[in-house]
């Protein structure tokens, strides 16, 4: 990942947002993880790219886990993540539900 680069610091506010939500300082996602309060701090504010295994180190000390997964089932993934007021929707369905590439299973 390119320093300062988009995605570096979309990683960063969602790691920060995961630090707030469960309570807990730099120091001690820090610790948990093995590396720096500072070297957190820049992977937090996106100033520094990370290796993965720092990346998976930081998310499970967040309560986490990093996944990889195929770019062409991203859409389905975000649509699984976005709270929906339409609780008759199927499970893994997308708003455009016209790519056959990866079929939505039906109830």
């Amino acid at each position: 990942m390119e320093r300062n680069s988009e995605a570096t610091h979309h990683l960063g506010r969602l790691l920060r947002d995961a630090r707030k939500q469960a309570g807990l300082t730099q120091q001690q996602v820090a610790e948990r993880a093995g590396i720096s309060r500072p070297r957190y701090r820049d992977i937090e504010q996106g100033d520094a790219a990370a290796r993965a295994n720092t990346l998976i180190n930081v998310a499970r000390a967040l309560g986490m886990e990093l996944m990889l997964i195929p770019q062409a089932m991203v859409p389905g993934v975000n649509a699984l993540l976005r709270p929906s007021d339409d609780e008759d929707r199927p499970a893994f369905t997308t708003d455009a539900d016209d790519d056959d590439e990866y079929p939505s299973p039906r109830p």
